[in-house]
This record gives C-alpha cells, structure tokens and sequence, in this order.
C-alpha cells in the first residue's frame, strides 16, 4: 500500500493523521493541505465501514486507531454508521480552497458528505 510519509516520524504522521480524523469526524470537517487530506480520507472512510460492520473486533479497531476516544467511537458507531448504511463507500469529499499565504500550499476542506 502506498501512502505519503508527509515529511515526519511514523509516530508523528500517525498522530497527525489520528487527529485529523477525530475532527473530520467530530466537526463534519476539517481545512488542510490537499496531500493531509488525502491521506486522512482513506483513515475517515474506514473509521465509517468499521462503525457499518458494528462488530466487537471493529469497534476495538477504531478504539486503537481514535486513541482510546470512546465518545467519538460511539458516535461512529451510533451516529454516522445509519446515516451511511444504504452508502457503499465515498462518505467524504475534498473541495479545494486557495493557497495557503506562507507557503504556497493548496488548502481544501475535508468534510462528510
């Protein structure tokens, strides 16, 4: 599987991308730059196929990759997993915004469908 290393440590791209998902998720969106956003898409989209299994083993899944959030977990679970359940998949969608001042970077908004 590929996958952009986003210039950091695996600890740190984990965390990142693990915080990212939690805002997706718990905001219905989040404005990043468009490789992030790329990459969190694919965690967002399995965190919603775990939460449509509503399996023991997939809620322990998403427990580990969420840190442990048990009120986001729940919410997956609870929440986004009926509100997709006749979806089979493409729960997000990346709009792409304006560059960012400092740095040139593409900006787009990562959100829920």
């Amino acid at each position: 599987m590929l996958y952009r290393k986003l210039g950091r440590e695996t600890r740190i791209r984990r965390s990142i991308l693990a915080g990212l998902t939690k805002d997706v998720i718990n905001y219905g969106y989040v404005v990043t730059t468009e490789a992030r956003a790329k990459e969190v898409r694919k965690f967002v989209e399995k965190m919603i196929t775990y939460g449509k299994d509503g399996s023991l083993g997939a809620r322990r899944r998403a427990l580990a990759f969420l840190h442990n959030d048990k009120e986001l977990v729940s919410k997956i679970f609870n929440e986004l997993a009926p509100k997709y359940e006749n979806r089979a998949g493409g729960y997000t969608r990346i709009i792409k915004l304006k560059e960012r001042k400092g740095d040139d970077a593409l900006e787009v908004r990562l959100e829920l469908v």
